[in-house]
């Protein structure tokens, strides 16, 4: 059972393990997001151009998606807080080189596509271990919350970190954020040494990695609510990263003003999902992913408003509105893949969750300068503002999206069959995240 033992300064659910977690999720929050802007204006002022951008943003990408599920059997064998913290390590090195390189004012594509690259595998190793040991940290009704909270403290570190991070590009370059990012990932690594994982049953010895993989495939394929909104972020994630990641600095260069306006659009994104993760403290939708799903439509809007381009204070607006309803939808997935996950196996089913969800991405950055030239800028945009539109649309046929029904009591058995029947949800059939 996950600890909980309480101080007068928090609540009940709030133990030491999550305490921890949170704490460490917004000191990485603080600088990588600062970092993401820093490392496209570091390219940009290396005198590449957009096609460059997005070459450094997929070799980042890439090696998340080829190591993911790796990284997933590997934090449902190993303590999952060693493991994070041994990826902490490499992305603060990783990082603390990029830096060097950028301040040096002898930073080459090659080179900031491999510390890149190193970043990516860090990543893919981290992700799958946090998630299972956050989802292991709380139990019961107030686990929703709980998610909700930790959300909270993390958008509002992206939201500290996005706007300290474009004001240090303009008044002192790229190079000091990504130092920050590397000192934030050290502290990081510090906290979450002192995980506690004896609350956590030891593994039963398995058949190897391979069986791992293809456990967690049953577990995966057998709940189609979950394949179902993976298979929709992963076109949503590459359209709107491509937008993000290059099209939206560009826009920012070319309209905007530079960085400064574009970092603070991307704190006003940062803000919304404070505000929605406040909302969900409060708010516990019965139709878990039907509420959440519907609130992925707004996801379209931003790169609508590059596509004008809005100005400035109608974009941040935007990015407002819609990190409020995607916040929504994050809390509603979180608190699914609670109830509805073995303790287990979180790790593996949030490894083929975050393949999916990432795997068409490094394709998506490597086209995005090509799709430009071929289309213009403009027009690129749109075609994201639509596909975003139409896989949330096509999403919401699916019955166990629609039916999921919120519940106290979180899943202890196995997945339902192949054909998605027999669900552990007394009520309704299950649905999940992505």
């Amino acid at each position: 059972m996950p600890t909980t033992v309480s101080s007068p300064r928090r609540p009940a659910w709030a133990g030491r393990n999550y305490t921890l977690l949170t704490a460490s999720a917004v000191v990485t929050n603080l600088g990588s997001h600062g970092a993401l802007i820093a490392s496209a204006f570091a390219v940009l002022g290396a005198g590449g151009d957009g096609g460059d951008v997005g070459l450094v943003a997929a070799a980042r990408t890439l090696p998340l998606v080829l190591f993911l599920l790796i990284g997933g059997a590997v934090a449902d064998r190993l303590p999952r807080h060693h493991v994070m913290v041994a990826a902490n390590v490499l992305n603060c090195v990783s990082q603390a080189a990029f830096a060097t390189l950028v301040l040096a004012g002898e930073a080459q594509l090659w080179q900031m596509m491999l510390l890149s690259a190193l970043g990516g595998v860090g990543q893919a190793f981290f992700g799958p271990a946090a998630e299972g040991m956050l989802l292991s940290s709380v139990e019961g009704e107030q686990a929703g919350r709980a998610f909700a909270v930790f959300r909270m403290a993390m958008q509002g570190a992206t939201l500290g970190g996005t706007a300290l991070g474009g004001l240090m590009i303009a008044a002192m370059g790229p190079g000091w954020v990504l130092a920050a990012d590397a000192a934030a990932f050290a502290v990081a690594a510090a906290l979450r040494a002192f995980l506690d994982v004896k609350h956590i049953p030891a593994r039963a010895p398995g058949g190897g990695l391979l069986s791992d993989l293809r456990d967690g495939w049953r577990e995966f394929s057998g709940r189609p609510w979950l394949w179902g909104i993976v298979i929709q972020f992963s076109l949503a994630n590459a359209v709107v990263g491509a937008a993000d990641a290059v099209y939206g600095p560009l826009v920012a260069r070319d309209h905007l003003g530079g960085a400064a306006p574009w970092g603070l659009a991307l704190a006003f994104f940062g803000a919304g999902t404070v505000l929605g993760a406040l909302l969900m403290t409060r708010w516990k939708p019965r139709r878990l992913l039907f509420v959440g799903t519907l609130c992925v439509f707004p996801l379209a809007l931003p790169s609508a408003a590059l596509a004008v381009p809005v100005p400035v204070a109608v974009l941040c607006a935007v990015m407002c509105v819609t990190g409020v309803t995607v916040e929504v939808f994050g809390v509603s997935w979180m608190t699914a893949l609670h109830q509805e996950i073995p303790e287990e196996k979180l790790s593996r089913v949030s490894a083929y969750d975050w393949f999916g969800s990432v795997a068409l991405v490094p394709a998506a950055m490597a086209l995005a300068g090509p799709a430009e030239t071929a289309f213009g800028r403009t027009e690129a945009l749109w075609g994201c503002a639509a596909l975003v539109v139409v896989v949330t649309a096509a999403v919401l046929c699916v019955p166990d999206v629609r039916n999921l029904r919120r519940r106290t009591v979180p899943v202890t058995g196995a997945a339902p069959d192949a054909g998605g029947k027999g669900s552990v949800d007394a009520e309704r059939p299950v649905g999940g995240l992505g």
